[in-house]
């Protein structure tokens, strides 16, 4: 008679989170001013309000957009503000950073609206493998949110785990 084989992942009471789950839906968009600078390092305040002006700004209609200058260059805070200002209108959120500060504030927004209360005294894994672009600070987010109440916390999936956090 064979023996009888025991899930011992489903018995073990692990709860897996998957940080896609958290991740805000939506287009992502960086607007490099680089481009816009005179001689690629000088802003020039007519050249660059005209290139505002100009500038087709529907195409950020709904995007989480970054904006951001590649060039090694000094740039005044009212370009910045001048830009966001024309893509209010247009953008669902804007950041000054790179698409990467973008990724991580938007989830870090999004962890901090969630209910973490249904973990307390649980066994946590954080899924690791995913297809969208989840940044550490995510995972960070989730470790500080969770370990007041976990009873543990682990990174990866249920046959492999790496503990990250045990309550004593």
């Amino acid at each position: 008679m064979a023996e009888e084989i025991v899930n011992r992942v489903a018995q073990s009471q692990l709860i897996t989170l998957d940080p896609q789950d958290y991740y805000p839906p939506g287009e992502r968009k960086n607007l490099d001013i680089a481009p816009w600078l005179y001689e690629g390092v000088i802003l020039r305040e007519k050249d660059f309000r005209q290139a505002v002006k100009e500038h087709d700004w529907s195409q950020y209609e709904g995007a989480f957009v970054s904006v951001s200058c590649t060039a090694d260059a000094i740039i005044p805070q009212w370009a910045y503000m001048l830009l966001g200002s024309a893509l209010a209108p247009y953008a669902k959120r804007v950041i000054y950073g790179s698409p990467e500060v973008l990724e991580s504030l938007l989830m870090e927004e999004s962890l901090q609206k969630e209910d973490w209360s249904p973990y307390q005294d649980k066994r946590i894994i954080l899924k690791g493998c995913g297809n969208l672009p989840i940044p550490p600070q995510a995972y960070l987010k989730m470790v500080s949110l969770l370990q007041p109440l976990a009873k543990s916390i682990m990174f990866g999936e249920a046959c492999s785990t790496v503990p990250i956090y045990k309550q004593k």
